[in-house]
């Protein structure tokens, strides 16, 4: 089995890292930092973002692992003190596989034929470069749904409306459905301006496309990563084709998970 292994880059991790690292290679499993089949991310949650994006691009062929250092988290599941049964499993090819939903954000520039396209695991955000107020004219398969005016936008996965999606008051969506979350972020709603006000919870099949109302410039987060972009067209948001896929080797309910992290 080839593998490799992201940390988080502190002592703790560095150290869990070397000693997992030694041990499959003992274990004549091959190290491939270019074309693994197993990435272990080694730190948090974040550091498993950090593992997605650096592999998105072979996404299809490999599975994440997550191993914390701190505290559990909804994609580092496994403890430091089991990273030898972990180890065991994977080369015994003891584990299933299970895949969850991406967000495909695709974005259209003024220049005609000019688009780029990403993949979030959590989810993508969208705001003003300068602080003001976002104006967008919102789509939804085609048809205008609302102009929005707030503070921006913030479009999620099933297992990322557990982190910024949550603390906008959207919901908690299971994995298991092929969904996008739309939430707004501090919208502007009175007699003169108003928005739906509510998370739109979008299936496989339907589409949240943004039209550029009051500026050129905007700021956009794919997960932790921080982009501007100016001369944009239009920005569409929806379910990926992609799908991001974790080797699970016990049960772990995503219920429980919530329990765990939220109420004890």
């Amino acid at each position: 089995m080839r593998f490799a292994i992201v940390s988080k880059g502190d002592t703790k991790s560095n150290a869990l890292t070397d000693k997992m690292m030694n041990y499959m290679l003992e274990m004549d499993m091959v190290l491939d930092e270019k074309s693994p089949e197993i990435v272990v991310s080694v730190g948090g949650d974040g550091t498993l973002l950090q593992a997605f994006h650096r592999y998105q691009h072979i996404v299809g062929e490999v599975s994440f692992v997550g191993v914390h250092t701190g505290h559990l988290g909804f994609y580092a599941d496994w403890g430091q003190d089991e990273v030898e049964r972990l180890i065991m499993a994977l080369k015994n090819d003891d584990f299933e596989i299970v895949e969850y939903p991406l967000v495909e954000v695709m974005i259209h520039y003024d220049q005609v034929g000019m688009e780029t396209k990403y993949l979030a695991l959590n989810e993508a955000t969208l705001r003003m470069t300068n602080g003001s107020t976002l104006v967008m004219d919102v789509d939804i398969r085609n048809r205008h749904f609302e102009r929005f005016r707030g503070d921006g936008l913030c479009i999620s996965t099933p297992s990322g409306s557990t982190a910024y999606n949550k603390a906008l008051g959207g919901a908690i969506i299971h994995p298991s459905i092929e969904a996008v979350q739309m939430t707004e972020i501090a919208s502007i709603n009175n007699r003169v301006f108003r928005t739906v006000g509510s998370p739109l919870v979008l299936p496989k099949h339907h589409f949240v496309n943004v039209r550029p109302v009051n500026s050129e410039e905007y700021q956009m987060t794919i997960d932790h990563v921080n982009l501007v972009h100016k001369g944009v067209k239009s920005i569409q948001f929806s379910v990926a084709e992609e799908k991001i896929r974790f080797a699970r080797f016990r049960p772990f309910p995503f219920w429980q998970r919530v329990h765990d992290s939220f109420i004890s």
